[in-house]
C-alpha cells in the first residue's frame, strides 16, 4: 500500500502529503525507499518519462506537504519562487509548555554547519490552543533554514513535543515518538502559469491521537 498521497498533480509539479518516518531524499548512508525513490517508481510504472525533482526538504519525522518538479526546468524555476520567498508555509506544532504570547517573530540567527557561517532566521508562530502542559502552535518560517521550527522553539524555551535533537527528552514529561511538527499547507504561485496555488494537509493521524489522548 502506498504510504504518500499525491494531492495536486499537473505536467509541472506534484504536491505530496509525506508521512513522518520517511526521508525525502537518502543521506550519506544511501537508504532506498525516500519518498523521492517511491514517486519516480510511480511515474515509471505510469509510463511518465520524466524524473521527479524535490523543490524543498521536510526533515524524516516531519510529515506533511511537500512540493515536486517534474524535470529539471520546472525544479530550477519552483526554486527561484522560494529564493523569492513568495511560497508560504505554514505548519502546526506541539510545543513542550505553555506559550504566554498569543503570537510572535522570532529573529535568531542559526549557524550553518556546512557553509560555517551564520544565517539570518526568522519565524512567526500563533497559538492555537493551550493545553495542560504543551501549546499547539502554527507557525510560519519566514526563511527556510534547516531545523528552523525545532532550533528557535527551543531557544525560547518551548521545544517540540517529541524533540530529541535541540533538547533533552528527560527534561521534559510528555513523550511522542517524533518531532510534533506538521506541515500543514502551503501557498506559491505556478512557476509556469502563474496561477496563486494553496494546498492543505489534515493534521497526521499520530498528532490527531495525541491530542485526543490529553484533552
Amino acid at each position: 500500500m502506498k504510504r504518500y498521497r499525491i494531492v495536486y498533480e499537473d505536467g509541472r509539479l506534484i504536491v505530496i502529503d509525506k508521512p513522518s518516518g520517511m526521508l525525502v531524499i537518502p543521506t550519506p548512508k544511501r537508504e532506498t525507499n525516500t519518498l523521492t525513490d517511491l514517486v519516480n517508481k510511480e511515474l515509471d510504472a505510469r509510463g511518465v518519462e520524466v524524473n521527479a525533482y524535490p523543490c524543498h526538504r521536510l526533515d524524516r519525522e516531519t510529515s506533511g506537504l511537500v512540493i515536486y518538479a517534474k524535470g529539471k526546468s520546472a525544479q530550477h524555476a519552483m526554486m527561484e519562487e522560494f529564493r523569492k520567498r513568495s511560497v508560504k508555509k505554514v505548519y502546526v506544532a506541539f510545543v513542550n509548555g505553555i506559550v504566554k504570547k498569543r503570537f510572535d517573530t522570532i529573529k535568531d540567527p542559526i549557524y550553518n554547519r556546512n557553509k560555517r557561517k551564520t544565517d539570518d532566521a526568522v519565524t512567526k508562530y500563533t497559538v492555537l490552543e493551550k493545553h495542560a502542559a504543551f501549546t499547539v502552535i502554527e507557525a510560519e518560517p519566514v526563511t527556510g533554514r534547516t531545523n528552523q521550527i525545532r532550533i528557535h522553539m527551543k531557544s525560547i524555551g518551548h521545544p517540540l513535543v517529541g524533540e530529541t535533537v535541540y533538547a533533552f527528552r528527560k527534561d521534559f514529561k510528555l513523550r511522542f515518538k517524533r518531532a510534533a511538527l506538521h506541515a500543514k499547507r502551503i501557498e506559491f504561485n505556478h512557476p509556469v502559469t502563474g496561477e496563486k496555488m494553496s494546498f492543505e494537509s489534515p493534521l497526521a493521524a499520530d498528532m490527531v491521537n495525541f491530542l485526543k489522548g490529553t484533552d
